[in-house]
């Protein structure tokens, strides 16, 4: 009796300190063509989201978040559990999106437990977001995933030092074989025979300054790729393959630059990697990024350089969106209407994707979103392999 009076009697300090949101969307991705092995034209899927904060005195504050998902393609497992590691092929129907605790102190700020670090200065695509697994189960809309890690921040005015350590690892999960996205080959058969999850940790450290007209970072990953390569082995008809995630090493830069008219960003990584089996190369973009009243503007290059050719077998998105002009603008038409447009367009012609997305809110609880995303190219091209994948999307969420 006397925990629930104290209980009670804590419920408003609680309150004043306690936030919470989430959401609710379904949705449909409509496939105007088949794709080898893949004969489904419409998607469905739902997803429930819901995030609490608490910030209590002392410099403390701690957060969590739950997904519950369900769809009509067996994307999503028909498991009733709740994963928190995220190292399944398909999406977990139940997860922990996040749960971690964070105390501030100065300039000094730790955070434990599952959370969501990007570094980099770029916006069409970031070498050095090394801490950042994505969901590429639909290539052309990935999510992050959290990982679990100790984050240790110490910031001053001109100068921070960003510390990560991540004793558990977490890949990217990549497209399913035999749908769209990963087509079977139809002269052979694919023997999947599992995955092969690294043990250790990764830690990574990234210094940022602020300087006069001039903002820049230098940064340092010790782990490995959250991007799979392929052990593969020929049997007459019979392909056998299984992932492993290699180490690598990253040194990384990025700066910004405000100009009179528009903001130039640089980003760059060089990536070597100890297995042989792993490429060792460069990633770099160059952005130029203006706003104009309601309108933004982003556009730049991604380039790629390969400094040493090893690996004929990975998924690797970040580099196959290299030697490609990215681009995306939005329009804020009022508060409740937006539009965005997104390309990216291969320097030789082989391969070109395009997104387009409307969306409008209604009151205060609802927003339904409607696009389209358009894939063309070369079949050997990394853009182009995907051209039966052109999709409209149709979606309603409710927030709360």
């Amino acid at each position: 009796m006397r925990g629930c009076l104290l209980a009670l009697a804590l419920a408003p300090c609680l309150a004043q300190d306690f936030s919470h949101r989430g959401f609710l969307e379904t949705g449909a991705l409509l496939y105007p063509q088949t794709a080898p092995g893949d004969s489904g034209l419409a998607v469905a899927e739902a997803l429930l989201r819901y995030e609490a904060f608490w910030n209590p005195a002392g410099g403390w504050r701690f957060a969590a978040g739950l997904d519950a998902r369900a769809d009509s393609h067996r994307q999503v497992a028909r498991e009733f559990r709740l994963d928190w590691r995220d190292r399944e092929l398909q999406r977990p129907a139940f997860s922990l999106r996040r749960l971690s605790a964070a105390y501030d102190r100065g300039p000094l700020s730790i955070e434990a437990g599952r959370q969501f670090i990007r570094w980099g200065k770029a916006d069409i695509l970031n070498p050095t977001d090394r801490f950042a697994p994505r969901d590429f189960l639909n290539v052309a809309r990935a999510d992050s995933l959290g990982i679990t890690a100790v984050r240790l921040t110490y910031g001053g005015p001109s100068d921070s030092l960003d510390l990560v350590w991540t004793p558990l690892f977490t890949p990217s999960r990549v497209p399913l074989i035999g749908q769209r996205w990963a087509p079977l080959p139809s002269q052979l058969r694919l023997l999947d025979q599992g995955t092969r999850f690294p043990g250790g940790s990764q830690a990574g450290l990234r210094w940022n300054h602020i300087g006069r007209g001039l903002e820049y970072s230098l940064s340092f990953y010790d782990g490995r790729n959250h991007l799979p390569l392929f052990d593969a082995r020929l049997a007459g008809a019979v392909v056998a393959f299984r992932r492993f995630y290699p180490r690598l090493r990253m040194y990384g830069a990025d700066a910004a630059l405000p100009l009179r008219a528009v903001t130039l960003k640089a980003e760059a990584g060089y990536f070597t990697s100890p297995d042989p089996r792993a490429d060792e190369y460069v990633l770099y973009v160059v952005q130029l990024e203006r706003q104009a009243g309601e309108w933004s503007f982003v556009g730049g290059y991604a380039g790629q350089a390969v400094t040493r050719r090893r690996s004929p077998l990975d998924f690797a998105p970040d580099r196959g969106l290299t030697r490609a002009l990215l681009g995306r603008a939005g329009f804020t038409i009022d508060t409740n209407r937006s539009l965005a447009v997104e390309t990216a367009v291969r320097q030789n012609g082989d391969g070109m994707w395009l997104k387009f997305e409307y969306s409008q809110a209604f009151g205060r609880h609802w927003r339904a979103t409607g696009g389209f995303t358009w894939i063309r190219g070369d079949a050997d091209d990394f853009l182009g392999r995907y051209q039966r994948n052109s999709h409209a999307l149709l979606a309603l969420r409710y927030s709360f």
